[in-house]
């Protein structure tokens, strides 16, 4: 499909996902705990608003959260009315997002988790009014058979919301800095683990979102807009939950 996808992702390492997997097993507690206080923050009415922007009104939509980690979205969009389905590669994960579903009380039959590879969604066609994932894709080692997925399960005028940020670029400088208070409390042996997973993957030397926006229309998405600054607005205060590496925002849409 053209020289975006002369990328050697399929000569990736055997072993990356379970690099993956083990490291955020590692970090499943911490995890949790993060996003439990994120949701009870103002960073959880500041998402809300910059998701409702962007996704249908007025009714119950079928969302899928790709790399649900410890169940942020499920709480957020699930307390909106929405089901959300999430998946995640790591099984302690799935367990957490489990556990903080029935800590808000939502309904686990429409607000649940499964554990699925990113890469092979077993859903059928046309599934999802909303594809949305949060810091998942840098960690892909095959993102364009991701992104092929994920426009496969939407239905027709369905959106896919990626929210990403170019974490390795700049990994040798913020990883174990002051600056990056949202890290502070993880180990320097897991922040060494984390970089060393960046060097593992092709994405990470790859100039985004502009790649992803490319890849994106090759797939089929007709409409794709970017937002670099949804960091700066979601993650103003330089608080608990700052990171120097700035988040984006990608939106397409398959219509």
């Amino acid at each position: 499909m053209g020289e975006l996808y002369n990328i050697s992702f399929e000569e990736e390492s055997a072993d990356i996902k379970d690099r993956v997997a083990g490291y955020w097993t590692k970090r499943a507690d911490s995890f949790f705990d993060a996003r439990y206080r994120e949701l009870g923050s103002d960073k959880a009415g500041r998402w809300l608003d910059e998701i409702s922007a962007l996704i249908p009104q007025g009714g119950s939509l079928d969302i899928l959260d790709i790399g649900c980690g410890a169940g942020f979205f499920e709480v957020l969009l699930g307390k909106q009315g929405h089901s959300v389905t999430g998946i995640d590669l790591t099984e302690d994960m799935i367990e957490r997002t489990g556990q903080m579903v029935r800590l808000f009380g939502l309904d686990e039959g429409n607000v649940k988790a499964v554990s699925m590879d990113a890469e092979k969604l077993a859903f059928p066609d046309g599934t999802f009014d909303v594809v949305i994932s949060r810091n998942l894709t840098w960690t892909l080692p095959h993102p364009v058979d991701a992104y092929q997925e994920w426009f496969r399960v939407l239905k027709t005028g369905g959106i896919l919301l990626n929210f990403d940020a170019e974490y390795a670029k700049n990994a040798h400088r913020w990883l174990k800095s002051p600056e990056n208070l949202a890290h502070q409390k993880i180990s320097d042996e897991l922040k060494d683990e984390c970089h060393e997973i960046y060097h593992m993957l092709a994405i990470s030397g790859l100039a985004r979102p502009v790649w992803d926006t490319a890849v994106l229309a090759q797939i089929g998405f007709s409409r794709i807009e970017t937002d670099t600054g949804f960091g700066d607005r979601v993650y103003k205060e330089r608080d608990e939950f700052y990171m120097p590496d700035r988040m984006f925002r990608i939106a397409a849409f398959k219509e």
